[in-house]
């Protein structure tokens, strides 16, 4: 057997073994867990959507607003036309995508810093605006009342059956953004992120890569906050502040970028460990304060690289030090 084909079964071996571990994790937990596994599923989609972003090398504040923008439309689809789970989920996609859309002529007519910026001063423009439209937000209160969905007799409300439907539309949403960035769009976008100036020297438009990186991004950002407010059954504006946008910043950050599955590792990393401290809830923000100084210090390219520091310091792999413009 040659050694790609070993690889694939490796491979296969590892997906079976992941997918039995899903499948059975709910059945072992506590009810306040289950909460958090389906929480922890929903913001797996929504770091592997904001890296979708960061491709081009734009960084912004924005994503978790726009969660907050698919969680709004679910919400008030809902409420006031009673439409099932399968089309209100595209719709929040759909609806954080088409803000995006409006939003990329002002914000992608900055970069870098001022980009960062900009997207922060939209982000709580669209928040104040739930705030302060309360006949159609509901203003500081929200929206209450959205009823969890019962499809083919099957009650959402229950965490277990809700966790294996968020688990189905994440892993396709995961699958989607996967094939994307192992596509010629996603190609380049990574050579935008790196040499812009000559990507544009060849004809490719950033300008557009880059919008649709960002209307992409918060499409699936739209579909993570549309899962999240149907199983919550309600939405505020507290609940997409700058506050949670540092979180997804952080677990990106931490989990490392490179690769495809480095937020996914920050995510769920961070999310056990934020559990474990949870009865020293004052000391939390200096915790993961000195855990980001930490990671940037000595883990600059995050957890995803630890695989290939420890191949190099035994001698058997190349430096970690430089990235691949892609995962393999």
């Amino acid at each position: 057997m040659n050694s790609k084909g070993g690889f694939t079964i490796q491979r296969m071996l590892f997906g079976a073994v992941l997918l039995a571990i899903l499948l059975v994790t709910p059945h072992l937990l506590s009810f306040h867990h289950k909460d958090l596994l389906i929480f922890l599923t929903i913001n797996v989609l929504a770091v592997c959507s904001y890296r979708l972003v960061t491709l081009t090398g734009e960084w912004s504040l924005i994503h978790a607003v726009m969660m907050g923008v698919g969680a709004y439309t679910v919400a008030l689809s809902v409420n006031h036309f009673e439409l099932a789970i399968w089309f209100t989920l595209p719709l929040a996609g759909v609806a954080a995508g088409l803000v995006a859309a409006l939003l990329c002529f002002p914000l992608l007519r900055m970069t870098q810093f001022y980009f960062l910026i900009g997207s922060f001063a939209a982000g709580e423009a669209i928040r104040l605006t739930w705030v302060e439209f309360v006949g159609v937000f509901g203003g500081t209160s929200g929206l209450r009342g959205v009823e969890a969905p019962i499809v083919w007799g099957i009650d959402f409300l229950d965490p277990i059956p809700y966790y294996y439907f968020s688990l189905c539309v994440v892993t396709i949403c995961l699958i989607i953004l996967y094939r994307i960035e192992h596509s010629r769009v996603g190609l380049t976008l990574h050579a935008i992120h790196w040499k812009a100036p000559l990507a544009e020297s060849v004809g490719v438009d950033a300008w557009r890569y880059r919008a649709l990186a960002f209307i992409l991004g918060s499409f699936f950002a739209g579909i993570a906050g549309g899962l999240k407010v149907q199983y919550l059954g309600s939405v505020t504006p507290n609940q997409f502040t700058i506050g949670f946008m540092v979180f997804i910043l952080i677990w990106v950050i931490v989990g490392g970028y490179n690769k495809f599955y480095g937020p996914i590792i920050g995510v769920v990393v961070l999310t056990i460990f934020d559990e474990s401290i949870r009865s020293f809830e004052i000391m939390r923000p200096a915790i993961y304060g000195g855990m980001l100084i930490l990671s940037i210090l000595f883990l600059p390219l995050g957890l995803e690289s630890i695989p290939a520091k420890l191949k190099f310091w035994f001698g058997s792999g190349t430096s970690p030090d430089e990235p691949p413009l892609s995962d393999q």
